[in-house]
């Protein structure tokens, strides 16, 4: 078995199976999953019932776990779970499940950290094999049909694993129940460990280091975005105003932008990219991704303005990232928008059995359509060449592009529409359609930061739409579910859900102070608190209190390709004790922080958004704008970057609790102003909204 070792783990004995074999995905609402109706396999559903029958029948649970946009899950799919006989062999030795990853994280979470703890490398599909009981024993990612590269066919690690549960019961015990101490282990914080300014300082310096200086992004193959590691950069650049840090970010955002992992004709980013230099994407569109990418594009944008409020401000402003965050806007309004309003999971990287055959050109395709002359400037453009940059074919992109007039910008635009249409008539990658509470509270954040930046204030009106669908008809009561589609509800939600739901509600509220998002947020905050806390440690599991059909609650702290929902909730708690007035937030900030930073400590870079939630509390500016012109105010503090600044309106002290920090500036003031609080020190009130940010300064900020 690869990856084995002498003392691998095995199962315990097994009787006749179940005969009856039946597909049950036809009943699932998950377009991932109903990929899956017409296997051969008889796969089941997670729920109660597949573990009732792995129990009753004594087989062991053969875990596969995927997404609707993985190119390799779809590769394993059509060469073994298509495949007769090898669902012969599967029906016949396993208890079956298939889990659509992005419906079920916490699932996903348990497992892909017992893969982990096996000492083998994580990804999807997830392959994992458990115990009756749902215990995880062994597993892998994606499994050949036929051997090939020295890996063992799928069909002789089913066989194996079968013997071994059959004959060598005996190896299990011992092995399973070491591995079960490790993961309860893993998911109880130890002691506590202090880690502040300087410490973040440093830690953003040697992440700095291990970036590549030609391409950008973290250096080596295959390239992510990394988009909280990229937030943990620019932040030390705002906190302690070294350039290079900003430099960084913005020279990984342009190599990005002008790389085939965008897409030029249609806009957003891909997933990642398979190679150094950002050429060659796996061609998904993840709607989490691109949230994240279109906060960083406006800080980016945000600091180049002639006129901003950055710290170390220059130049005209940088057209790339307000170009590149408008065009990813339009996709998500064009290509994501749900009837509803809110967004779409994702784009499948295949179409017509085929990997980006959508999204890629012949040179013959774009001269018939533009012409020659007009082709030849184009292609010039775009690396379109005869042999093609990517396996006989082209992925658009400018990463070696010669140097672009205005007036060579604006024509390059209008053959891209053409393009464009051209492409709308090829057959469309499928579009996963769900909605995720969580990956919409990104977006709707995104949506709301940017929006005031790189002012467009109908960007505010789609998050507003999105917000109000998930509050209406993706809760019970005070409680989230997590994924909607058909009018079903997967219900209850994940502490993501909240974390990123109330992420979201504290956005909208800061922009626009209507004060049906603060009560939201709070009433979701105590819904957290009452089924997702953790006493012992001040953190959240992944799922409530009240969920049935895991064999334990996932409780990691690690970052994943979105911010761990821990990282989120701190960042949450602080700003709820800003806009709430109320200390009790603050509090529980600085014990989830203290609680989980001891794992930081021994994995950082696993834990950046926990560093960034930290950088907030240590140093987030606190601005209140009251009196009769107190919107003017507000609006002039929302233009300071979002990552660091929390702003709250109030036309008076009496609006304003009476612990809250700059309670007796507010009774002492006349008129409209500002007060600036970092650190719970506080301003002497700003009369002119247009030096608040040197307040903010002046309170020891670059």
């Amino acid at each position: 078995m690869p990856g084995s070792s002498p003392g691998m783990t095995a199962f315990v004995m097994s009787s006749a199976p179940n005969t009856a074999h039946l597909n049950r995905l036809a009943q699932a609402t998950s377009p991932y999953l109903l990929q899956h109706q017409h296997n051969p396999v008889d796969w089941w559903q997670w729920g109660p019932e597949a573990l009732a029958e792995a129990k009753r029948s004594n087989r062991p649970i053969m875990l596969s776990i995927g997404y609707a946009a993985c190119h390799w899950c779809h590769v394993m799919a059509h060469e073994s779970f298509e495949d007769e006989a090898t669902a012969a062999v599967m029906n016949e030795l396993f208890v079956n499940i298939k889990v659509d990853r992005e419906e079920r994280p916490d699932i996903d979470q348990i497992y892909m950290n017992a893969l982990h703890l096996l000492g083998e490398q994580g990804g999807w599909p997830l392959t994992m094999f458990l115990t009756p009981s749902a215990e995880p024993v062994w597993g892998g990612t994606y499994f050949p049909n036929v051997s090939k590269f020295g890996r063992p066919a799928f069909t002789d690690i089913l066989r194996e694993v079968s013997r071994m549960f059959r004959d060598e019961p005996q190896k299990i015990e011992q092995n399973r129940a070491a591995l079960l101490a490790r993961l309860a282990d893993r998911a109880r914080p130890e002691g506590k460990v202090v880690i502040g300014l300087k410490e973040l300082d440093g830690a953003a310096k040697q992440l700095g280091n291990a970036f590549d200086s030609v391409n950008g992004g973290l250096r080596g193959a295959p390239k992510f975005p990394q988009p909280s590691m990229l937030e943990m950069l620019w932040r030390a650049g705002l906190r302690t105003g070294d350039v290079r840090f900003f430099e960084t970010v913005e020279h990984t955002l342009e190599r990005m932008s002008e790389g085939g992992i965008y897409d030029h004709l249609g806009g957003g980013y891909s997933r990642y990219s398979v190679d150094d230099k950002w050429l060659v994407p796996h061609f998904e569109k993840m709607l989490y991704d691109n949230a994240q990418l279109l906060e960083l594009l406006a800080l980016a944008y945000q600091r180049s303005l002639k006129d901003g409020i950055a710290p170390l401000a220059y130049g005209s402003g940088n057209a790339l990232f307000a170009t590149r965050a408008r065009e990813t806007v339009q996709w998500l309004r064009r290509e994501m928008t749900t009837p509803q309003g809110a967004f779409s999971a994702s784009l499948d990287a295949d179409s017509e059995g085929e990997e980006g055959k959508f999204y890629v050109w012949s040179k013959n395709e774009i001269i018939e359509l533009i012409g020659p002359e007009a082709g030849g400037f184009f292609m010039r453009h775009y690396d379109v060449s005869d042999e093609g940059n990517f396996e006989g074919h082209n992925i658009l992109n400018r990463s070696t592009a010669p140097p672009r007039s205005d007036a060579d910008e604006a024509r390059l635009k209008a053959l891209r529409d053409i393009l464009l249409d051209a492409r709308a008539a090829r057959v469309r990658p499928g579009l996963d359609d769900k909605i995720l509470a969580d990956w919409n509270g990104l977006t709707i954040a995104a949506l709301v930061n940017a929006g005031i930046v790189l002012d467009e204030p109908s960007w505010r009106d789609m998050a507003r739409r999105a917000f109000d669908f998930i509050a209406a008809s993706m809760t019970k009561g005070d409680r989230l579910g997590h994924s909607w589609r058909d009018g079903q509800l997967l219900f209850p939600g994940l502490a993501s859900d909240f974390a990123a739901m109330i992420r979201a509600a504290l956005a909208l509220f800061e922009a626009t102070g209507e004060r049906r998002f603060l009560d939201q947020a709070v009433k979701w905050q105590n819904a957290l608190d009452a089924h997702y806390a953790d006493a012992e440690t001040g953190g959240y599991y992944w799922s409530a209190d009240d969920a049935t059909d895991l064999l334990l609650r996932p409780h990691s702290t690690a970052d994943d390709a979105t911010p761990n929902p821990n990282s989120l909730a701190a960042q949450n708690l602080v700003r709820l004790a800003v806009l709430t007035g109320d200390d009790k937030w603050r509090v529980q900030a600085d014990r989830l922080l203290e609680g989980i930073l001891a794992i930081a400590q021994r994995n950082l870079f696993g834990h950046v958004a926990l560093l960034n939630a930290l950088d907030l509390r240590l140093r987030g500016a606190e601005i209140v704008a009251t009196g009769p012109d107190a919107e003017r105010f507000a609006q002039a503090a929302l233009k300071l970057p979002f990552v660091d600044r929390i702003v709250l309106r109030a036309r008076g002290a009496a609006e304003l609790p009476a612990t809250h920090p700059a309670q007796e500036k507010l009774k002492a003031a006349s008129g409209s102003a500002a007060f600036v609080c970092v650190g719970e020190r506080c301003s002497l009130p700003v009369t002119e909204p247009g030096v608040i940010a040197q307040a903010v300064a002046a309170m020891g900020r670059p």
